[in-house]
Formats: C-alpha cells, structure tokens, sequence
C-alpha cells in the first residue's frame, strides 16, 4: 500500500464521521501523487468546458444493464409514481425505487432516487446523506462528465440542507467539497472555506482543504500557514503533517519536508507506513 493510500482511508472515513456524527475531521480529497509532488488541480486550470452527463443518459445506460426481472420491477413502480399526487407517499416510493437500482448495483440511479426522496421530505439530514453519498460516488467514478454531474447532485442536495440549518458548518465543508472537486467552480468551494476561517480562524477541516487547494495551486507558503495552524491546535494531526511535508518539498526545502514525514511517522506508527515514508526521505537526501 502507498503512503498517500493510508492519508486518503483516513480521509474518506473522516467524511463518514463528518456527517454522520459531526466529527471536526476533513471531507474527502483527491489523492495528492505518489512522488509528493504538487499537481495541477482545480484552482490552476482555466475554464472548466467539460458538461455534465444528462441523468436521462446514465438512466437509459444503467437500465440496459438491469436483468429483466428488475427492469420489470422499475416500470411497475414508475406507473405507481404517475398516479400519485401524495408528496410524502411519493416519497416512499423514491426509496423504493432506489433499492431496486441500488440491488442491482447502479449507485448513481439509486443515489439519484434516493436524493429525490430526501428533497420531498426536505429532511436535513436525509439531504445531507443524499449529498455525502453522492460526493462519495464522484471520488470513485471513473467518468468525468457523469463525475460532473454526481458534483452537481451533491451541491443541490446541501444547499437545499443548508437553508434548512444555514449555520451547519460540516455540510458547509461538504457543499465546499463538491464545488472544488467536481463541478468546476472551485473558487465557490474557497469562498466557503474563507467565510469559515473568518469566523473560526483555527477551524481544522477548512484550514486542511484551504491547505491542500494551495498546494494544487503551488502557493506553498500560503499552505503551510495553514497546516500550521491546524498543528498548533492538533499537534499530531497526521494528515497536517503529511501535507505539510509535501508543501515544503514543493518549496524546495528538503531538510523541513523530511522533518515533517519524521513526525508524521511517529504519530502513524505502522510499520508498512514507515517503509513507505523512509523510502521517500532516502529519495529526498
């Protein structure tokens, strides 16, 4: 396993917690290179041209792959939903559908139901897993515009659970999240970001994605001004230490990109994760 495999497990199931449990962790994030070298990400490339998929296409795909017996289940509850005007049975019936999609191991129908569900009821909650599962069904996807268009269904699903609760910090992150990693307006995601800090100038999570979009953006100082403020506050805060490692390297500072993946070692403490990192620092010498 890589080194960046054991920061990003680490990383998804904060998301988890995030949500779930309100945990102070940090939403997902593509994975940095395995050389630790700063790539090109969202804040460095210029207009986004790409479209999203249209959920009609991913609807007529994901059907031909349905055996018949679940097509034929699909079409029995979509002539149900035509004759129903009841928003909270209509409701029900999204759910419904989404476990036959979701049986049948097309995700993205059944997130898609499943957020209608949670939009109909307009539960905060439910629309806050709707868009976490869809965040988690983009950081997976290997299709860039259908990717697009899991971002945008996940925006939709926290902007709607965010005016029901405007001041519920973790789905401001995963609304951030969404925006930087998948939809193409990235500065809509540091926006959000930068409003958090304002407010919480410490705030861990904002700080560690704010940290990270300055690597993609190779603005190294300005990103290890943000790791140390999260280590000042979480002294062994792995992921900090990690990315503050990678910021320094990107700076050209060997010396302090070693230390911090000395650090970061000791505070992981597996063996296989110390292999990895030893191997680098021999690399970086």
């Amino acid at each position: 396993m890589r080194v960046t495999h054991y920061i990003t497990l680490a990383v998804a199931i904060a998301l988890i917690a995030l949500l779930y449990w309100g945990g102070n962790t940090v939403p997902p994030a593509k994975k940095p290179g395995a050389n630790m070298q700063p790539t090109a990400g969202a804040m460095t490339q210029g207009p986004n041209t790409m479209k999203a998929a249209s959920f009609d296409s991913i609807l007529t795909a994901s059907r031909r792959q349905l055996p018949k017996t679940a097509v034929d289940t699909v079409n029995t509850i979509e002539n149900e939903l035509t004759a129903i005007r009841d928003s909270s049975r209509m409701a029900s019936v999204f759910i419904h559908l989404s476990g036959v999609w979701e049986r049948g191991n097309m995700l993205p129908v059944a997130a898609y139901y499943k957020a209608k569900s949670a939009k109909l009821e307009n539960s905060e909650k439910k629309l806050t897993f709707a868009g976490q599962n869809f965040l988690q069904l983009m950081e997976n996807e290997s299709s860039p515009s259908v990717q697009m268009w899991e971002a945008t269904e996940a925006v939709g699903c926290l902007e709607q659970s965010l005016k029901i609760n405007p001041d519920n910090e973790d789905t401001k992150l995963a609304l951030a999240t969404g925006y930087i990693e998948g939809t193409g307006e990235p500065m809509r995601g540091v926006q959000i970001l930068l409003a958090i800090t304002r407010e919480k100038p410490d705030d861990v999570a904002a700080n560690m994605l704010l940290g990270r979009m300055s690597i993609q953006s190779a603005q190294f100082d300005k990103a290890i001004g943000r790791f140390e403020t999260i280590l000042k506050k979480e002294p062994e805060n792995k992921e900090a230490l990690y990315f503050m490692a990678q910021a320094y390297e990107g700076k050209g500072d060997k010396h302090k990109a070693i230390e911090m993946l000395e650090k970061c070692k000791q505070v992981v403490d597996n063996p296989e994760f110390s292999k990895e990192i030893d191997k680098h620092i021999n690399s970086l010498k």
